[in-house]
């Protein structure tokens, strides 16, 4: 798939760097070639293409939004039109104390869409730290893989988010609406909040067990 970044920090530059090496064609949507973030992905992973935000979403089947959650609105307005794209929501709305930073009065996935309402928004890749992105896998557990859960209003949208999931070697778990992004939100909060603050570290993740 053609496969655009807007924002390429820890999140962004792991999974464009899990993509780039499963065979996708990732673009970096940049707004300055040079700025360091760019760079250290470059470094890090070669294949990653750079390109101006136009041409990078432009040719883009899915657009990944990998931003500070406080940098979504801008740079979805510099991203231009949407219409018809998936448009995967990795950012997380985190207040002061580790809490929910739109105070639980709207999911971030929703606050995503009212911005680009044309836009098919998915909620995914959000429930951990940069460090499961960059390796997710447990040997050990059978055919047991870690859960990713994702939200959304289309089905379809979901899908295709769901099978890059399963490429990256997930176990995609849907868990309904968009509107359910509130409580994907409050996993990541809850994952830091063990994995950092309590000192449990961030080789943990969810998964899902049925009978």
């Amino acid at each position: 798939m053609n496969i655009a970044f807007i924002g390429i920090g820890q999140v962004g530059s792991a999974l464009a760097g899990q993509l780039v090496g499963l065979g996708h064609t990732v673009k970096i949507a940049a707004r300055d070639r040079n700025s360091d973030k760019v760079k250290a992905a470059l470094a890090k992973y070669p294949n990653l293409q750079v390109a101006a935000i136009s041409e990078a979403i432009a040719t883009a089947e899915i657009v990944f939004l990998a931003t500070p959650f406080s940098a979504n609105q801008t740079a979805l307005a510099e991203a231009g039109d949407l219409s018809g794209k998936i448009l995967v929501d990795c950012t997380n709305p985190v207040g002061a104390g580790f809490t929910h930073g739109l105070n639980n009065e709207q999911s971030g996935g929703e606050f995503v869409q009212n911005l680009v309402p044309n836009a098919k928004v998915v909620k995914a890749f959000t429930i951990y730290g940069f460090e499961k992105f960059e390796n997710n896998t447990y040997p050990g557990y059978g055919d047991l893989k870690p859960a990713m859960l994702i939200a959304g209003n289309d089905p379809d949208a979901k899908q295709v988010v769901a099978n890059l999931c399963i490429e990256m070697g997930w176990e995609p778990v849907d868990t309904g609406n968009l509107a359910m992004s509130l409580h994907l939100e409050h996993m990541t909060l809850l994952w830091i909040k063990m994995a950092r603050l309590q000192g449990l570290g961030s080789g943990f993740v969810w998964a899902k067990l049925q009978r």
